[in-house]
C-alpha cells in the first residue's frame, strides 16, 4: 500500500507539467536493462522444456495442478484508525468475498512506540491500525475465527511482538495455535535498505527473527513466520532483477542464521515464504517469478545441502500496485492493477493483494477497495487464465527471458557475496546507496519522459486536475479514542504481572540464544504494551545507527 502523503486534498492535486518532453517511444530494453530482440526463436530459447509443475526445478510452479487445486488467497491490505474501525472494514471485505486478511499497522506500532508517546501522537492510525496491546488485538479480531482465516501482517521491527500478540489472541479465543495460518513479514534486512522501520541493530534483529521461525516450526506449523520481502526494495527504486537478487540474498542470510542457531534446515525451510511487488512490464514480471522459483532450490541445495523438494518450494505473495500507481489521472490505475494482477497469476503467486486506484494519495474508500477486490475476482473467475498451469510456458520469449532473469539475478547475489554478505553490506550502507542511486535514475527517466507513464508525463490533459470522487477521511477523534483506551488498559491490568514479564524478557534478551517468543507471549497476556517490550529490548541491545556514505 502506498504511503505517499500530500498537503492538498486529493481532489486538488495538480502536478507540474514537464516541458519539452520527447515523443513517447516503445523501448527495446526492459526496466532491468535486458535488451530484448525483435524476435526470439527456438535457437535463442535453447531449452523449451521447462519441466513439470510441482517438480524440481519448479519453473512452472510448485503445485502440479496450479490454481485448479486451490485458488490464490485474495488478501486485501487494510487498516486505519482504531481497532474498531479496522474490524468493520475487515468484515466488509470478508462479506464481499475476500479470503484472507492483510493487516496494515500504523507507524507507531511499526516503530515500537505506544500511542501516548509524543513522537507517536501525530501518526496514530494514519497509515494503518494502532495495535498497542492485546486489548486492541482482541477488538481487531472480534467475531473473526482465527482457526478459519489466514492473516498476514506487514510488520518487521516489532514482528516478534505482533506475532506473540496474535498467538495470545488465539489463546483467548480458544483456538489451538497449530490451527493458525497466515504470515508475518518479519524481514528486517530489507527494512535497513528500503522502508526504515528498523529498531535494533542488525545482529540482535537477526536473533529475533530466528526466534520466531524456530518457535513457529513447533508451535504454529501452518503459519509462515517470515515473508522475505523484495516488495519494498522494488518500490524504493530497485529493478525487477535486483528485487529478486536482494531478496534471495536476504533469504540465504536467514537460513545461515537459523542453521547457526541449530535449526533443522529441512523443517524450517518449509515455512519460508517470499513477498514481491508487481510492476508494469508484463513479461519481465512473469519471468522474474519463474526465474526466482527455479533459482531458489538451486541456491539452497548448493549452499546448505537442502534437497527435500518440500523445503525447496518457493512460495510467494505479491502486491499489484505500489509506486507504479499515479496520483495523476488515478482511474488509470484500475487498468494498471488489472495488468499486474494477470502477471501475478501467470507468474504463479500464492497470495495476491491488489491496490485500490486511489492508494497513491489516500487510504482507500470502500468503493475503491471493492473495485480492487473485484479485479481479482474477475481475473480469477472470468478471464480463464487460471484454468491451466503456467499457460505461457514454452513460449520462446518467456523461456528466453526467464533464463536471462535467472542469470542476472545470480550476478546480483554474487556481487553481494563478493562484498562480504548482506549484513556487512547493510552495516556499511552499501546496499542503501545502491537503492538510492536506482531510485534517482528511475525518477530522472520519468521526469525526462524517457520512461512513459500515461497521464503523468505523457498523454496529459491541459490544466490537469484529479477527479477522484469519494475522499476518504479518518475520523479526527480516532487517535483520541485510541489514547483513552490505551490509558484505561494500563489502569485495569495487573501491574505486578506486567513487571514480572518485562523483567523475564530483560534477562532472556541478555543471553545469547534463549528463545524470546514464549516470554513475549507471556508479556502480551499480561497486557504489556508494544512500547514497553521494545523499551526493554532497546535497553539490552541499543538501536541501529544509519550508516552515512558520501
Amino acid at each position: 500500500m502506498s504511503k505517499v502523503a500530500t498537503a492538498a486534498s486529493p481532489g486538488e492535486i495538480i502536478e507540474s507539467l514537464p516541458s519539452n518532453l520527447p515523443a513517447p517511444q516503445l523501448s527495446a530494453v526492459t526496466p532491468s536493462g535486458i535488451e530484448v530482440p525483435a524476435v526470439v526463436d527456438a535457437v535463442m530459447a535453447h531449452d523449451l522444456d521447462p519441466g513439470h509443475p510441482g517438480e524440481p526445478p519448479f519453473t512452472r510452479g510448485i503445485f502440479p495442478d496450479g490454481y485448479r487445486g486451490r485458488l490464490w488467497t485474495i488478501r486485501q491490505y487494510s487498516g486505519f484508525g482504531s481497532a474498531e474501525d479496522t474490524n468493520a472494514r475487515y468484515r466488509f471485505l470478508l462479506d464481499a468475498g475476500q479470503t484472507g486478511l492483510s493487516v496494515a499497522l500504523d507507524l507507531p506500532t511499526q516503530c515500537g512506540l505506544d500511542p501516548i508517546d509524543p513522537i507517536a501522537r501525530p501518526e496514530v492510525g494514519k497509515v494503518g491500525v494502532s495495535l498497542s496491546s492485546l486489548a486492541e488485538a482482541e477488538v481487531l479480531f472480534d467475531g473473526i475465527d482465527l482457526s478459519k482465516i489466514s492473516t498476514s501482517f506487514t510488520i518487521n521491527g516489532t514482528a516478534a511482538i505482533i506475532y506473540a500478540m496474535y498467538c495470545a489472541v488465539a489463546d483467548t479465543q480458544g483456538v489451538p495455535r497449530a490451527k493458525l495460518t497466515g504470515t508475518i513479514q518479519n524481514d528486517i534486512l530489507k527494512e535497513y535498505v528500503a522502508r526504515g522501520t528498523w529498531i535494533f541493530p542488525v545482529r540482535p534483529s537477526m536473533r529475533l527473527i530466528a526466534d520466531t521461525v524456530l518457535f513457529s516450526t513447533d508451535e504454529t506449523p501452518r503459519f509462515n513466520p517470515i515473508s522475505i520481502a523484495g516488495a519494498h526494495v522494488r518500490d524504493a527504486g530497485a529493478t525487477a532483477v535486483e528485487e529478486i537478487g536482494y531478496t534471495l540474498a536476504n533469504g540465504l542470510a536467514y537460513v545461515a542464521e537459523l542453521l547457526r542457531r541449530g535449526g533443522d534446515a529441512t523443517r524450517f525451510a518449509r515455512r519460508l515464504s517470499f513477498f514481491f511487488y508487481v510492476h508494469m512490464d508484463f513479461f519481465e514480471e512473469v519471468c522474474k517469478f519463474r526465474a526466482a522459483r527455479r533459482l531458489w532450490p538451486k541456491l539452497v541445495e548448493e549452499r546448505f545441502g537442502i534437497t527435500d523438494p518440500e523445503a525447496q518450494r518457493f512460495r510467494f505473495g505479491v502486491v499489484c500496485g505500489g509506486s507504479s500507481l499515479t496520483a495523476a489521472q488515478p482511474l488509470n490505475n484500475i487498468v494498471r492493477v488489472g495488468i499486474e494482477n494477470m502477471a501475478a497469476v501467470l507468474g504463479g503467486a500464492q497470495s495476491i493483494f491488489t491496490c485500490a486506484f486511489d492508494e497513491a494519495f489516500q487510504i482507500p474508500t470502500e468503493t475503491s477497495a471493492e473495485i480492487a477486490l473485484r479485479t481479482q475476482q474477475i481475473v480469477a473467475y472470468e478471464s480463464g487464465i487460471a484454468r491451466t498451469v503456467d499457460p505461457l510456458g514454452g513460449s520462446y520469449y518467456v523461456e528466453w527471458l526467464t533464463d536471462k532473469m535467472e542469470q542476472e539475478t545470480r550476478a546480483v547475489i554474487e556481487e553481494i557475496d563478493a562484498y562480504g554478505g548482506v549484513e556487512r553490506a547493510i552495516e556499511d550502507g552499501y546496499l542503501q546507496t545502491r537503492i538510492a542511486q536506482r531510485a534517482r535514475a528511475r525518477k530522472e527517466a520519468i521526469d525526462r519522459g524517457h520512461t512513459v507513464v500515461v497521464g503523468q508525463n505523457h498523454f496529459r490533459r491541459p490544466d490537469q486536475k484529479n477527479e477522484v470522487g469519494e475522499v476518504f477521511r479518518i475520523d479526527p477523534q480516532a487517535a483520541r479514542r485510541v489514547v483513552e483506551k490505551f490509558t484505561a488498559t494500563r489502569v485495569k491490568r495487573d501491574q505486578a504481572c506486567v513487571a514480572v514479564g518485562l523483567e523475564r524478557l530483560r534477562a532472556a534478551a541478555q543471553t545469547d540464544n534463549e528463545n524470546l517468543m514464549p516470554i513475549l507471549i507471556e508479556c502480551c497476556h499480561a497486557y504489556a504494551s508494544v512500547g514497553e517490550m521494545v523499551s526493554v529490548l532497546k535497553s539490552c541491545w541499543g538501536e541501529f545507527q544509519e550508516p552515512i556514505r558520501l
